[in-house]
Protein backbone atom coordinates (compact mmCIF):
# COMPACT_ATOMS: atom_id res chain seq x y z
CA UNK A 1 0.00 0.00 0.00
CA UNK A 2 1.04 3.55 -0.87
CA UNK A 3 2.05 6.24 1.78
CA UNK A 4 1.30 9.47 2.50
CA UNK A 5 3.69 12.10 3.99
CA UNK A 6 2.38 15.91 5.34
CA UNK A 7 4.24 17.06 2.29
CA UNK A 8 2.97 15.18 0.10
CA UNK A 9 -0.63 15.22 0.69
CA UNK A 10 -0.12 18.99 1.05
CA UNK A 11 1.47 19.40 -2.36
CA UNK A 12 -1.16 17.56 -4.19
CA UNK A 13 -4.19 20.25 -2.84
CA UNK A 14 -5.26 22.44 -5.38
CA UNK A 15 -6.79 25.63 -3.15
CA UNK A 16 -9.07 28.10 -4.99
CA UNK A 17 -6.54 31.02 -4.35
CA UNK A 18 -3.91 28.93 -5.81
CA UNK A 19 -5.56 28.79 -9.11
CA UNK A 20 -3.91 30.57 -12.00
CA UNK A 21 -5.75 32.36 -15.06
CA UNK A 22 -4.34 32.74 -18.55
CA UNK A 23 -6.47 35.67 -20.55
CA UNK A 24 -4.33 34.40 -24.00
CA UNK A 25 -5.11 30.73 -23.36
CA UNK A 26 -7.01 30.02 -27.09
CA UNK A 27 -7.11 31.99 -30.55
CA UNK A 28 -10.54 33.71 -29.56
CA UNK A 29 -8.50 35.90 -27.09
CA UNK A 30 -8.62 38.96 -28.61
CA UNK A 31 -12.40 38.94 -30.45
CA UNK A 32 -14.45 41.53 -28.33
CA UNK A 33 -16.69 39.92 -26.38
CA UNK A 34 -14.82 37.23 -25.61
CA UNK A 35 -11.77 39.07 -24.49
CA UNK A 36 -12.34 38.93 -20.89
CA UNK A 37 -12.66 35.21 -20.23
CA UNK A 38 -10.07 33.56 -17.88
CA UNK A 39 -9.06 30.36 -18.33
CA UNK A 40 -7.36 27.52 -15.97
CA UNK A 41 -5.60 24.40 -15.80
CA UNK A 42 -5.43 22.75 -12.71
CA UNK A 43 -4.69 19.43 -12.61
CA UNK A 44 -3.56 17.32 -16.07
CA UNK A 45 -1.03 18.41 -18.91
CA UNK A 46 -3.70 20.71 -19.58
CA UNK A 47 -4.99 21.82 -23.27
CA UNK A 48 -4.50 25.67 -23.67
CA UNK A 49 -2.61 26.60 -26.64
CA UNK A 50 -0.42 29.02 -24.60
CA UNK A 51 3.03 28.84 -23.06
CA UNK A 52 1.66 31.30 -20.61
CA UNK A 53 -1.14 28.83 -18.87
CA UNK A 54 -0.01 27.85 -15.25
CA UNK A 55 -0.93 24.36 -14.38
CA UNK A 56 -1.22 23.44 -10.39
CA UNK A 57 -0.75 19.98 -11.22
CA UNK A 58 0.59 18.49 -13.93
CA UNK A 59 0.85 14.83 -13.78
CA UNK A 60 -1.01 12.81 -15.86
CA UNK A 61 -4.35 11.42 -14.53
CA UNK A 62 -5.97 10.27 -17.51
CA UNK A 63 -7.66 13.44 -17.61
CA UNK A 64 -7.70 16.87 -17.30
CA UNK A 65 -9.68 19.14 -15.06
CA UNK A 66 -9.95 22.83 -16.00
CA UNK A 67 -12.24 25.63 -15.50
CA UNK A 68 -13.43 28.88 -17.36
CA UNK A 69 -13.97 32.80 -15.29
CA UNK A 70 -16.18 34.88 -17.38
CA UNK A 71 -18.26 37.61 -16.26
CA UNK A 72 -21.86 38.54 -17.71
CA UNK A 73 -21.72 38.64 -21.51
CA UNK A 74 -18.75 37.14 -22.27
CA UNK A 75 -18.23 34.06 -24.45
CA UNK A 76 -15.94 31.36 -24.87
CA UNK A 77 -16.43 30.78 -28.85
CA UNK A 78 -17.61 26.87 -31.01
CA UNK A 79 -14.84 24.97 -31.29
CA UNK A 80 -14.48 21.26 -31.39
CA UNK A 81 -12.52 18.75 -28.95
CA UNK A 82 -11.52 15.32 -29.43
CA UNK A 83 -11.92 13.55 -26.31
CA UNK A 84 -15.04 14.09 -23.64
CA UNK A 85 -15.54 17.14 -22.72
CA UNK A 86 -18.06 18.00 -19.73
CA UNK A 87 -19.02 21.27 -17.69
CA UNK A 88 -19.97 21.73 -14.23
CA UNK A 89 -21.68 24.50 -13.19
CA UNK A 90 -20.15 25.97 -9.97
CA UNK A 91 -21.51 29.67 -10.04
CA UNK A 92 -23.77 31.57 -11.88
CA UNK A 93 -25.80 30.55 -15.19
CA UNK A 94 -24.36 29.67 -18.66
CA UNK A 95 -26.14 29.26 -22.07
CA UNK A 96 -24.68 26.72 -24.07
CA UNK A 97 -24.56 26.04 -27.95
CA UNK A 98 -24.06 23.46 -29.96
CA UNK A 99 -23.66 23.12 -33.78
CA UNK A 100 -22.49 23.41 -36.81
CA UNK A 101 -23.31 27.42 -36.51
CA UNK A 102 -24.28 27.23 -32.68
CA UNK A 103 -27.85 27.40 -33.49
CA UNK A 104 -29.08 24.98 -30.67
CA UNK A 105 -28.95 26.11 -26.93
CA UNK A 106 -29.20 25.12 -23.90
CA UNK A 107 -29.07 26.66 -20.03
CA UNK A 108 -27.01 25.65 -17.23
CA UNK A 109 -26.76 26.21 -13.39
CA UNK A 110 -25.27 25.52 -9.93
CA UNK A 111 -24.50 22.29 -9.85
CA UNK A 112 -25.78 20.78 -13.38
CA UNK A 113 -23.35 19.12 -15.39
CA UNK A 114 -23.33 18.76 -19.15
CA UNK A 115 -21.37 16.17 -21.05
CA UNK A 116 -21.07 17.45 -24.78
CA UNK A 117 -19.92 14.77 -28.00
CA UNK A 118 -17.25 15.05 -29.40
CA UNK A 119 -16.57 16.07 -32.70
CA UNK A 120 -18.82 18.88 -32.63
CA UNK A 121 -18.66 22.12 -32.83
CA UNK A 122 -19.70 23.86 -29.28
CA UNK A 123 -19.44 27.59 -27.01
CA UNK A 124 -21.02 29.35 -24.41
CA UNK A 125 -21.90 32.39 -22.97
CA UNK A 126 -22.31 33.83 -19.20
CA UNK A 127 -25.62 34.78 -19.33
CA UNK A 128 -26.04 35.21 -15.24
CA UNK A 129 -26.11 38.42 -13.54
CA UNK A 130 -22.55 38.23 -12.15
CA UNK A 131 -19.20 36.53 -12.67
CA UNK A 132 -19.71 32.63 -13.55
CA UNK A 133 -17.43 29.87 -13.07
CA UNK A 134 -17.01 26.47 -15.01
CA UNK A 135 -14.97 23.35 -13.77
CA UNK A 136 -14.18 21.52 -16.82
CA UNK A 137 -13.09 17.90 -17.27
CA UNK A 138 -11.39 16.71 -20.52
CA UNK A 139 -10.93 13.09 -21.43
CA UNK A 140 -7.27 11.95 -21.76
CA UNK A 141 -3.62 13.02 -20.94
CA UNK A 142 -3.07 14.63 -24.46
CA UNK A 143 -6.44 15.86 -25.70
CA UNK A 144 -5.53 16.71 -29.46
CA UNK A 145 -5.68 20.12 -29.22
CA UNK A 146 -8.95 22.31 -30.55
CA UNK A 147 -10.57 23.46 -33.98
CA UNK A 148 -12.17 26.76 -33.82
CA UNK A 149 -14.75 27.64 -36.19
CA UNK A 150 -13.82 29.05 -39.34
CA UNK A 151 -15.06 32.26 -39.02
CA UNK A 152 -13.33 32.73 -35.24
CA UNK A 153 -9.65 31.84 -37.17
CA UNK A 154 -10.07 34.05 -39.69
CA UNK A 155 -10.89 36.52 -37.24
CA UNK A 156 -8.24 35.93 -35.68
CA UNK A 157 -5.85 36.67 -38.23
CA UNK A 158 -6.89 40.25 -38.15
CA UNK A 159 -5.51 40.35 -34.45
CA UNK A 160 -2.45 39.04 -35.31
CA UNK A 161 -3.38 35.72 -33.82
CA UNK A 162 -2.75 32.25 -35.67
CA UNK A 163 -2.63 28.68 -34.66
CA UNK A 164 0.61 26.96 -35.26
CA UNK A 165 0.22 23.04 -36.77
CA UNK A 166 1.49 21.99 -33.18
CA UNK A 167 -1.36 23.89 -31.25
CA UNK A 168 0.71 26.71 -30.50
CA UNK A 169 -1.10 30.27 -29.92
CA UNK A 170 1.18 32.97 -32.17
CA UNK A 171 0.72 36.63 -31.79
CA UNK A 172 2.57 39.03 -33.82
CA UNK A 173 1.85 41.65 -31.51
CA UNK A 174 4.18 39.98 -29.07
CA UNK A 175 7.09 39.03 -32.05
CA UNK A 176 5.71 36.06 -32.84
CA UNK A 177 6.38 35.35 -36.70
CA UNK A 178 3.72 34.66 -38.95
CA UNK A 179 3.63 30.78 -39.59
CA UNK A 180 3.50 29.64 -43.44
CA UNK A 181 0.49 28.35 -44.38
CA UNK A 182 1.50 25.21 -44.14
CA UNK A 183 2.81 25.54 -40.72
CA UNK A 184 -0.84 26.93 -39.02
CA UNK A 185 -3.97 25.19 -38.61
CA UNK A 186 -6.33 26.56 -41.15
CA UNK A 187 -9.57 27.30 -41.05
CA UNK A 188 -12.01 23.88 -41.37
CA UNK A 189 -13.32 23.83 -44.98
CA UNK A 190 -17.16 24.67 -44.93
CA UNK A 191 -18.05 21.21 -46.75
CA UNK A 192 -15.92 19.74 -43.93
CA UNK A 193 -18.21 21.88 -41.11
CA UNK A 194 -21.59 20.97 -43.11
CA UNK A 195 -20.66 16.94 -42.82
CA UNK A 196 -20.60 17.33 -38.65
CA UNK A 197 -23.11 14.92 -37.97
CA UNK A 198 -26.02 16.69 -35.65
CA UNK A 199 -26.73 16.47 -32.16
CA UNK A 200 -30.49 16.47 -31.42
CA UNK A 201 -31.99 18.38 -28.57
CA UNK A 202 -33.17 15.45 -27.17
CA UNK A 203 -29.72 13.69 -27.49
CA UNK A 204 -27.97 16.44 -25.62
CA UNK A 205 -30.72 16.66 -22.72
CA UNK A 206 -29.68 12.85 -21.88
CA UNK A 207 -26.23 14.42 -21.03
CA UNK A 208 -27.68 16.90 -18.76
CA UNK A 209 -28.11 15.99 -15.06
CA UNK A 210 -29.53 19.06 -13.39
CA UNK A 211 -29.28 19.45 -9.72
CA UNK A 212 -32.72 18.19 -9.43
CA UNK A 213 -32.04 15.02 -11.57
CA UNK A 214 -29.66 13.75 -9.18
CA UNK A 215 -30.15 10.35 -7.42
CA UNK A 216 -28.58 10.47 -4.06
CA UNK A 217 -28.68 7.07 -2.55
CA UNK A 218 -26.61 5.29 0.62
CA UNK A 219 -22.99 4.27 -1.36
CA UNK A 220 -20.64 1.70 1.00
CA UNK A 221 -20.52 -1.02 2.79
CA UNK A 222 -20.15 1.65 5.58
CA UNK A 223 -23.83 3.27 5.38
CA UNK A 224 -25.50 2.24 8.88
CA UNK A 225 -22.28 2.59 11.15
CA UNK A 226 -22.40 5.46 12.90
CA UNK A 227 -19.84 8.03 11.36
CA UNK A 228 -20.82 6.62 7.94
CA UNK A 229 -23.34 7.14 5.65
CA UNK A 230 -22.24 9.14 2.53
CA UNK A 231 -24.52 9.06 -0.70
CA UNK A 232 -23.63 9.46 -4.02
CA UNK A 233 -25.64 10.63 -7.10
CA UNK A 234 -23.75 8.51 -10.32
CA UNK A 235 -23.70 10.80 -13.40
CA UNK A 236 -20.49 9.50 -15.73
CA UNK A 237 -19.69 5.66 -16.31
CA UNK A 238 -18.86 3.18 -13.22
CA UNK A 239 -17.58 5.22 -10.08
CA UNK A 240 -16.74 3.84 -6.51
CA UNK A 241 -20.55 3.32 -5.39
CA UNK A 242 -21.18 0.06 -3.91
CA UNK A 243 -24.67 0.50 -4.46
CA UNK A 244 -26.32 -2.23 -7.11
CA UNK A 245 -29.09 0.03 -7.68
CA UNK A 246 -27.17 2.63 -8.82
CA UNK A 247 -26.84 3.73 -12.44
CA UNK A 248 -25.54 6.57 -14.20
CA UNK A 249 -27.27 8.98 -16.60
CA UNK A 250 -24.42 9.13 -18.79
CA UNK A 251 -22.95 5.59 -20.25
CA UNK A 252 -20.72 6.63 -23.23
CA UNK A 253 -16.93 5.76 -22.69
CA UNK A 254 -15.25 8.76 -20.85
CA UNK A 255 -11.80 7.53 -19.63
CA UNK A 256 -12.91 8.45 -16.37
CA UNK A 257 -16.32 8.26 -14.54
CA UNK A 258 -17.85 11.43 -12.37
CA UNK A 259 -20.48 11.12 -9.19
CA UNK A 260 -21.44 13.35 -6.59
CA UNK A 261 -20.75 12.59 -3.20
CA UNK A 262 -22.74 13.75 -0.06
CA UNK A 263 -22.26 13.98 3.53
CA UNK A 264 -23.61 15.26 6.11
CA UNK A 265 -21.66 16.97 9.13
CA UNK A 266 -19.26 14.76 11.02
CA UNK A 267 -20.28 11.62 8.33
CA UNK A 268 -17.04 9.86 7.48
CA UNK A 269 -16.24 7.89 4.22
CA UNK A 270 -13.56 5.64 4.97
CA UNK A 271 -10.57 4.31 5.29
CA UNK A 272 -10.62 2.85 2.01
CA UNK A 273 -7.97 2.26 -1.02
CA UNK A 274 -8.35 2.30 -4.23
CA UNK A 275 -6.10 1.51 -7.10
CA UNK A 276 -7.16 4.61 -9.67
CA UNK A 277 -6.28 8.11 -9.15
CA UNK A 278 -9.09 9.82 -7.71
CA UNK A 279 -9.44 14.15 -8.13
CA UNK A 280 -12.11 15.36 -5.53
CA UNK A 281 -13.76 19.03 -6.65
CA UNK A 282 -15.14 20.66 -3.72
CA UNK A 283 -18.69 22.24 -4.82
CA UNK A 284 -19.59 22.97 -1.45
CA UNK A 285 -18.91 22.67 2.12
CA UNK A 286 -15.22 21.70 3.63
CA UNK A 287 -14.59 18.42 3.91
CA UNK A 288 -10.63 16.52 5.53
CA UNK A 289 -9.00 14.12 4.25
CA UNK A 290 -6.82 11.76 6.68
CA UNK A 291 -4.45 9.18 4.67
CA UNK A 292 -3.00 5.80 6.07
CA UNK A 293 -4.64 6.50 9.50
CA UNK A 294 -3.76 9.99 10.32
CA UNK A 295 -0.21 9.83 9.45
CA UNK A 296 -1.01 12.74 7.31
CA UNK A 297 -4.15 15.30 6.83
CA UNK A 298 -5.30 18.19 4.71
CA UNK A 299 -8.53 19.95 4.75
CA UNK A 300 -10.25 21.04 1.48
CA UNK A 301 -12.86 23.84 1.04
CA UNK A 302 -15.46 24.72 -1.57
CA UNK A 303 -13.82 26.00 -5.30
CA UNK A 304 -11.15 23.25 -4.33
CA UNK A 305 -9.58 20.53 -6.15
CA UNK A 306 -7.48 17.45 -4.69
CA UNK A 307 -5.61 15.13 -6.37
CA UNK A 308 -5.83 11.97 -4.29
CA UNK A 309 -3.12 8.97 -6.10
CA UNK A 310 -4.32 5.52 -6.23
CA UNK A 311 -3.23 2.87 -3.29
CA UNK A 312 -3.26 5.31 -0.43
CA UNK A 313 -5.57 4.65 2.29
CA UNK A 314 -7.95 8.13 2.49
CA UNK A 315 -10.98 8.48 4.65
CA UNK A 316 -13.30 11.51 4.02
CA UNK A 317 -15.29 13.56 6.63
CA UNK A 318 -17.42 16.40 6.49
CA UNK A 319 -16.03 19.13 8.89
CA UNK A 320 -18.40 22.20 9.64
CA UNK A 321 -22.03 22.25 10.13
CA UNK A 322 -23.05 22.36 6.78
CA UNK A 323 -23.31 18.85 4.38
CA UNK A 324 -20.78 19.05 1.82
CA UNK A 325 -20.94 18.07 -2.18
CA UNK A 326 -17.75 16.84 -4.30
CA UNK A 327 -17.76 15.69 -7.60
CA UNK A 328 -15.58 12.48 -7.43
CA UNK A 329 -13.93 12.10 -10.57
CA UNK A 330 -11.64 8.79 -11.23
CA UNK A 331 -9.94 7.17 -14.13
CA UNK A 332 -10.79 4.87 -16.49
CA UNK A 333 -14.07 3.39 -17.82
CA UNK A 334 -14.31 0.43 -16.22
CA UNK A 335 -15.76 -0.13 -12.80
CA UNK A 336 -14.00 0.68 -9.65
CA UNK A 337 -13.38 -1.04 -6.39
CA UNK A 338 -12.96 1.06 -3.07
CA UNK A 339 -11.75 -1.39 -0.56
CA UNK A 340 -12.25 -0.63 3.09
CA UNK A 341 -10.06 -1.79 5.61
CA UNK A 342 -10.55 -4.99 7.88
CA UNK A 343 -12.21 -2.93 10.52
CA UNK A 344 -14.80 -1.36 9.30
CA UNK A 345 -15.80 -4.57 6.82
CA UNK A 346 -16.32 -6.10 10.10
CA UNK A 347 -18.08 -3.64 12.10
CA UNK A 348 -20.72 -3.70 9.08
CA UNK A 349 -21.49 -7.55 9.47
CA UNK A 350 -21.71 -7.13 13.37
CA UNK A 351 -24.63 -4.42 11.88
CA UNK A 352 -26.10 -6.93 9.34
CA UNK A 353 -24.13 -5.85 6.14
CA UNK A 354 -21.43 -8.02 4.07
CA UNK A 355 -19.99 -7.23 0.20
CA UNK A 356 -21.38 -10.31 -2.44
CA UNK A 357 -19.68 -11.21 -4.76
CA UNK A 358 -19.78 -8.44 -7.31
CA UNK A 359 -18.94 -6.32 -4.88
CA UNK A 360 -21.96 -4.55 -3.59
CA UNK A 361 -23.76 -4.15 -0.06
CA UNK A 362 -26.46 -6.64 0.81
CA UNK A 363 -27.67 -8.21 4.08
CA UNK A 364 -24.83 -9.91 5.87
CA UNK A 365 -27.28 -13.06 6.84
CA UNK A 366 -28.35 -14.05 2.73
CA UNK A 367 -24.37 -14.21 1.87
CA UNK A 368 -22.97 -17.84 1.50
CA UNK A 369 -20.15 -18.67 2.76
CA UNK A 370 -18.49 -20.31 -0.43
CA UNK A 371 -15.38 -21.88 -0.68
CA UNK A 372 -14.22 -24.23 -3.57
CA UNK A 373 -11.07 -26.25 -4.05
CA UNK A 374 -8.88 -25.41 -7.12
Amino acid sequence: MATMTQKDAEARHAKRDDYVSCTVAFIDCKKPGSHLKENYSIIGPGVTSSDDQVVNLPEAHGFNIGAAAMPNGITNNLHIHFTAEVFIVQKGEWTFRWGSNGENEVVGRASDIISVPTWIFRGFTNTGPDNGWLFTILGGDNTGGVIFHPEIIREAADYGLYISSDNRLIDTSQGDEVPPEEGRIPPMPDTDVADLREVSREEMMSRIVTRDARDFRPAFIDQILPDGGAEIAPVIGYGITQNREHAAPITNPHGFSAEWLRLQPGQSAGPFTLNEKMVLIVHKGRARLDFDGGDASVEVNEWDTYSVPGGVQRRLTAVGDVPIEILVVVSGDHRKRPVFVPEIITAAKEAGLGLDAGGFVAKASLLPVYGRAG
